[in-house]
């Protein structure tokens, strides 16, 4: 631990009483969360397999892991749970299946899963409402989190379109229970639910985990709140590590409250906090401290770096988005010759995804390399979509969306007539999609070719399930599937050219591939006591790793990178640009509507601690929204920054001669380098 600072060694050596750790943005807490859990295991006499560390994101679970294993050498750290929330949750699920009313091999179903039945009951059930798909969505996610049944929600419903939203939410549930599923929501409110209802189960993980440590705690919702509350029982062995500054998921029920309810929920409650910064200078450091200061605070922190001064903010004001982008795009080029930088030390930084559209154009123009981070995950891909729905209704036959997704697909001439009798005849005999079509009265009632195509999938689906299930390899069984169906010649005919068949084809086989490493992955971790992978728990993890990694891509590459605001959150870049300093863009128009700045204000403290060594900020005078051109107003946040630390440019003007001299300082800088070699 001599690397780490005496606040640090603090927070590692801290392991007799609750201990809340409120690590400002930089200040090394992952280390300080790595170090405690080797201490735990090699000086304080706990077994790996009896600490549990949790966090938000794949990425970090698995970078946590892995610095624990350079610190404690060979088995000692076998067992170690290191995982997000919602893995903990399904691992919970599926050791206690019997308590739950859920049955082996149950599907999990993402946000388009869930869409899509919402959709399905809006559409059959309430007239004219599809509009509101999208809200009742969010309401039931909402209800979740907060622990809420629909009986609940239906009492406590506020308007009509709330009560509405509540009889969709009971449909749902009772929809999920039929398809033998759960969402994602599932994954922490059903462990409560069973926590709370079976004592002994509780007890059991309760000494299963003796140890617990949370990171990023400023992001978690009531559930997630209750399940860490519920795990740590009254020994009140753990450690959570937040920053409430740092808390910007309230849309998706993060209650950065939870830090203040630790201290009333836990009377002996230690606070220690980690403010000494390695990230960026002292300069950017005292603009994120004048910003986050101007919200209330019960915790007051400020941030502190050993680095000296450093650069002055720029703040560009741009005649519009154009301007401001092909000013940003001749910023990049400029001082990635001046001063011998890569691209991939460059981001720029934004509020919304809309605003990255005239980014890229620019970017292109100038054949400036750059990723945009939010693109289209790889179980988003229809290909994936398509098998990972034969594998879902291979491991649950009650899964009626993987039914409909694959029962022409390819194409078998089944179509939107004889659906509509199959879902009779299902609704008749109160059974699921997949049982009706294999029942032996489905081809007189649906009649002619169509009963027959029908019958004929269902009974090679049936065959298929079982052949997998029984074989030595399942993956030559998923193999064996794909040829059965001929799925390379449909992506044949259904690409636009014999590449992007290829393409797609190749991202299939890393699919069976990933399935394949997953099961030698667990071969090896059954030595360690883990229970032996089905093909149905493999394919469920990997849906659950999408999920949990949608917008994670390690790639390191050579390249510009463009993200959200929130997207940006754990990262740092030695550039960053903050684009879009506008009234009703940052802050956001619906923050301002709902009186709700103080999270756009830690939004806006993510951004800039996000910047180590240089830090530049940009507003347009205009702004083309929705085709409209719009005057803006500077955002107020602007004014909060410390003044004797800014430069301001633009001051309205067009920036044609700022770029002018931009490109003939970046051209003298080129030609400095040439009479260098």
């Amino acid at each position: 631990m001599n690397h780490l600072n005496d606040r640090q060694k603090q927070a590692v050596l801290t392991i007799d009483c609750p201990l809340l750790v409120l690590a400002g943005a930089g200040s090394g807490k992952t280390s300080v969360i790595t170090e405690k859990i080797a201490y735990l295991i090699q000086d304080c006499g706990y077994k790996a397999r009896n600490i549990a560390a949790l966090t938000f994101t794949n990425k970090s679970a698995r970078e946590m892991k892995e610095r624990v294993r350079k610190i404690v050498k060979g088995r000692a750290s076998h067992g170690l749970i290191v995982s997000t929330f919602h893995n903990l949750g399904l691992n919970i699920i599926r050791k206690e299946l019997a308590y739950l009313g859920l049955r082996k091999g149950f599907t999990l179903f993402d946000q388009q899963d869930a869409h899509s039945l919402i959709k399905n009951i809006v559409q059959s059930e309430f007239v004219d409402q599809d509009e509101h798909i999208a809200a009742f969505q969010n309401m039931i996610s909402s209800w979740k989190n907060d622990l809420g049944e629909p009986i609940t929600a239906m009492s406590k419903a506020k308007d009509s379109l709330e009560q509405m939203g509540a009889a969709v939410f009971d449909k749902y549930d009772s929809a999920l229970k039929a398809y033998n599923a759960v969402d994602f929501d599932d994954l922490i409110r059903l462990p409560v639910q069973l926590f709370h209802k079976h004592e002994d189960v509780l007890k059991k993980w309760q000494k299963k985990i003796r140890y617990l440590l949370v990171d990023e705690y400023q992001d978690t919702n009531i559930s997630q709140y209750i399940l860490v509350k519920m795990l740590v029982g009254a020994r009140n062995r753990f450690t959570v590590v937040g920053d409430d500054d740092q808390s910007i998921y309230s849309w998706r029920g993060a209650r950065p409250e939870n830090l203040v309810k630790l201290s009333e929920d836990f009377p002996d409650l230690e606070i220690i906090k980690l403010e000494q910064n390695y990230r960026s200078t002292s300069l950017i450091l005292n603009a994120a401290n004048n910003v986050i200061g101007h919200n209330p605070h019960v915790f007051e922190k400020r941030l502190w770096s050993q680095q000296d001064g450093g650069e002055m903010i720029t703040i560009m004001q741009c005649k519009n988005d154009e301007a401001e982008a092909e000013w940003i795009a001749s910023q990049i080029i400029f001082q990635k010759i001046n001063r011998g930088l890569k691209f991939s030390d460059f981001a720029i930084l934004y509020r919304g995804n809309h605003q990255a559209r005239v980014l890229e154009f620019k970017l292109k123009h100038h054949q400036i390399p750059y990723k945009l981070n939010g693109g289209q995950s790889f179980f988003g891909k229809s290909e994936i979509k398509d098998v990972m729905s034969y594998l879902r209704l291979l491991i649950n036959s009650d899964d009626n969306s993987a039914f409909l997704r694959i029962v022409n697909t390819p194409r078998r001439e089944i179509g939107p007539v004889t659906i509509e009798k199959l879902n009779h005849f299902a609704e008749q005999n109160d059974m699921g999609l997949f049982e009706s079509a294999k029942h032996d009265h489905i081809k007189s009632y649906i009649g002619g070719v169509s009963g027959e195509r029908l019958h004929r999938f269902a009974t090679w689906v049936a065959k298929t399930e079982q052949k997998l299930h029984t074989m030595d390899n399942p993956i030559q069984g998923i193999k064996e599937m794909l040829a059965d169906i001929q799925y390379e010649v449909y992506l044949q005919s259904d690409s636009t050219t014999p590449d992007a068949a290829q393409k797609r084809m190749k991202n299939v086989w890393q699919l069976v591939d990933n399935i394949d490493y997953m099961f030698k992955k667990n071969a090896e971790e059954m030595k360690d006591g883990e229970d032996e992978l089905s093909i149905s728990d493999a394919i469920t993890k990997l849906m659950m790793r999408d999920m949990m990694e949608r917008q994670e891509d390690e790639d390191e590459e050579e390249a510009v990178q463009l993200m959200t605001l929130h997207a940006s959150k754990g990262l740092e870049f030695p550039h960053v640009y903050l684009i879009g300093l506008e009234e009703e863009l940052l802050p956001h128009r619906n923050s301002i509507e709902n009186d709700d700045i103080e999270e756009e204000r830690r939004l806006m403290y993510v951004g800039i601690t996000r910047a180590k060594k240089v830090l530049t900020i940009s507003y347009t005078a205009q702004r083309k929204q929705f085709g409209e051109v719009i005057d803006c107003v500077p955002s107020r946040f602007l004014e909060e920054l410390p003044q004797e630390d800014v430069t301001w440019k633009g001051a309205g003007q067009s920036t044609k001669e700022s770029n002018k001299k931009t490109g003939i300082e970046a051209l003298a800088g080129l030609q400095a380098l040439f009479d260098d070699c």
